[in-house]
């Protein structure tokens, strides 16, 4: 479903009834059961790249994404500047793009305000972060009430002035790399999910299988005992 984006009721025959399958996502996802698992694998890949498993600094930002017809008013927005009517993801994501907190909103939301509640949840899930980096659109208040209120240093990362040209930007790539790897899922790419939190549960399953991948990729290959014995 995530990589398709096939409707819940499109589910192929060959995997159990779609009600059985929803029930478990939402229960893994309101039991901590998804956080739990992704902060393993998380940390297995945080080891095998040489780091800590607990990171010490962030990288946060936002994306806009259009909203299917039948995601309730109440729990959507119009961003003006990206001229978008749905929802907003805030992304915190480690050094090497890894996932640290999701947080979605109503598009309308102002990235200052979302991010104030998105350092939040980081603060209280990760209390070894120090350093948050952010562009421009969290300059001002946040930035003294983050040092004051969490004990965290948010350093904005502006563009260049007189720079008219695309530009990689240090840190902030980071991010905006780990919003290509979401792109890459139908279901992600607009937000059919009723519930803000099943919406952030699907960035929370992307980023297992991303992060599945690379551990299989570097995994030793698997012995086979018969053709061992065979020779």
């Amino acid at each position: 479903m995530l990589w398709t984006g096939c409707p819940w009721r499109a589910l192929p025959d060959c995997y159990p009834h779609w009600r059985t399958v929803h029930h478990h996502f939402a229960r893994w996802a309101a039991d901590g059961t998804l956080a739990q698992l992704h902060a393993v694998l998380r940390g297995r890949m945080r080891a095998a790249a040489g780091r800590a498993v607990t990171p010490t600094a962030a990288v946060i930002d936002s994306q806009s994404v259009r909203a299917s017809d039948w995601v309730a008013r109440a729990t959507k927005g119009y961003d003006a500047a990206k001229k978008v009517h749905g929802r907003k993801r805030h992304l915190a994501v480690d050094t090497c793009g890894l996932l640290l907190e999701v947080l979605i909103t109503p598009a309308s939301t102002q990235d200052r305000d979302g991010g104030r509640r998105l350092l939040w949840r980081l603060r209280h899930d990760l209390p070894t972060i120090r350093l948050v980096w952010a562009d421009a659109g969290y300059a001002g208040k946040l930035i003294i009430w983050a040092q004051q209120v969490l004990t965290l240093a948010v350093q904005i990362v502006r563009k260049r002035q007189g720079v008219h040209h695309f530009e990689v930007l240090p840190r902030r790539w980071v991010v905006e790399r780990t919003f290509s790897w979401l792109g890459k899922y139908r279901r992600l790419a607009v937000d059919y999910e009723r519930k803000p939190e099943h919406h952030q549960a699907w960035v929370q399953w992307a980023m297992v299988r991303v992060m599945v991948k690379r551990l299989a990729r570097q995994a030793p290959p698997l012995s086979t005992p018969a053709l061992s014995l065979a020779a």
